[in-house]
C-alpha cells in the first residue's frame, strides 16, 4: 500500500501525518510515479499554516507540489513516457508520498546527469524565477537587483539573468556572499545603507528588481533605484503590491497569472534540466529527511534554519 503525508486541519507542522492510502491508479493522460524525492517549498508551509488561503478541508488533504521519481504505470493514451522513465514533477498536489498520479503535461524527463533531489527542487522556485524575469523583460544590458538572492528563487533568477546577458546584484547576509559570488552575482548586505551599497557596487543604474524577501526595505530600495515601476516585481507582497505601483506574481496577488506566464513556468523546468546536465546551472541541495519527518522539514522552512532545498525521501 502507498503512503502519503496528509493534514485534516490548518495548524502547526504537527498537523502533518503519515498515513496509508490506496494504491494510486493512472487515468487517461496520466502516469503513476514512484517518488524518490519530494521538494519542500515555503508555499507548502504557508498553505498548511493558513498563511495562504485555501478551500475548507473536507477530507484528509495531500501536500507537496514538486517531486521526482520513476514512472511505474501508464494511463490510457500515454505515449510520451515509458515505464522506468526518470521524471521531474511539478504542479501536482500530493508529492509528499511514496507514489503520486501526475498528468503528463506536468512531467519532464530527467537525464542520468540530474539527481532526483535536483529534479525535485525545480518546479516552483525555478518556474517562478524564469517567469518573473521573462515578464520583466530581463535581457542583455540590464542590471537586475535580486532581494534574497541566496534563496531558491533568488539563486535561479541570478543564473537565468546572467545567462541572458544581464548584470546581477543580489542582497543576502554576509555569510552567504561567497555563494552569491560563485553564482556570478555581486553580493551586497541588506540593512541600513542598502541603497548606497548597491550604487557603489555597480556602474550605471539598476534597471529591474525582483523582490524575493518581502521586506519594506526591499520594496523601498527597489522604488528608489529603479526608474520604471513596471520593472519592479515581488513574489511575496502580492496583496499590497498595487499600492506601491509595482507588479506581483503569485505571492498572494489577487491577479492570477496569465496563460503566457503559466507557460513560462512550465517551460522553465526543461530549460533548467538541460542547463544542469550541461554543468551550467546549480540547485543548492540542503537537508534530506525521511518522509515521516515532514513536520521537521516545515519547522526548518519556517525558521529559515536550513540552507538549500530540503527534500523528503520515502
Amino acid at each position: 500500500m502507498a503512503r502519503a503525508i496528509v493534514y485534516t486541519e490548518i495548524g502547526s507542522p504537527d498537523v502533518l501525518q503519515l498515513v496509508d492510502i490506496p494504491d494510486p491508479v493512472a487515468g487517461s493522460g496520466e502516469v503513476v510515479v514512484r517518488i524518490e524525492a519530494a521538494g519542500v517549498n515555503p508555499l507548502d508551509a504557508k498553505l498548511r499554516g493558513g498563511k495562504r488561503p485555501s478551500p475548507p478541508i473536507t477530507e484528509p488533504r495531500r501536500i507537496g507540489l514538486d517531486g521526482a521519481g520513476v514512472v511505474e504505470t501508464l494511463g490510457e493514451g500515454v505515449t510520451e513516457f515509458a515505464v522506468g522513465d526518470r521524471v521531474a514533477i511539478g504542479n501536482t498536489l500530493g508529492t509528499y508520498a511514496t507514489h503520486v498520479v501526475a498528468k503528463t503535461v506536468n512531467l519532464d524527463l530527467l537525464p542520468d546527469a540530474v539527481t532526483a533531489a535536483e529534479g525535485a527542487g525545480l518546479s516552483i522556485p525555478v518556474g517562478t524565477a524564469y517567469q518573473c524575469l521573462r515578464s520583466l523583460g530581463v535581457s542583455k544590458g540590464d542590471t537586475l537587483l535580486v532581494h534574497a538572492g541566496s534563496g531558491a528563487v533568488g539563486q535561479a533568477a541570478i543564473q537565468f539573468a546572467l545567462a541572458w546577458g544581464a548584470t546581477v546584484v543580489a542582497t543576502g547576509s554576509p555569510a552567504r556572499h561567497e555563494q552569491l559570488r560563485e553564482l556570478g552575482a555581486i553580493p551586497v548586505a541588506y540593512g541600513d545603507g542598502l541603497v548606497g551599497r548597491v550604487r557603489e557596487a555597480i556602474d550605471g543604474d539598476v534597471t529591474v528588481a525582483l523582490d524575493c524577501a518581502g521586506t519594506d526595505e526591499a520594496i523601498e530600495t527597489s522604488l528608489e533605484l529603479v526608474a520604471d515601476r513596471n520593472r519592479i516585481a515581488t513574489i511575496v507582497r502580492g496583496p499590497d503590491a498595487a499600492s506601491f505601483g509595482i507588479r506581483a506574481f503569485s505571492g498572494g496577488s489577487p491577479e492570477p497569472l496569465t496563460e503566457q506566464e503559466l507557460a513560462w513556468r512550465a517551460e522553465a523546468v526543461g530549460v533548467a534540466i538541460e542547463l544542469i546536465a550541461a554543468g551550467d546551472f546549480q540547485v543548492e541541495l540542503g537537508v534530506e529527511l525521511p518522509l515521516a519527518e515532514a513536520a521537521r522539514a516545515h519547522e526548518l522552512v519556517e525558521a529559515h534554519a536550513a540552507r538549500g532545498k530540503i527534500t523528503l525521501v520515502p
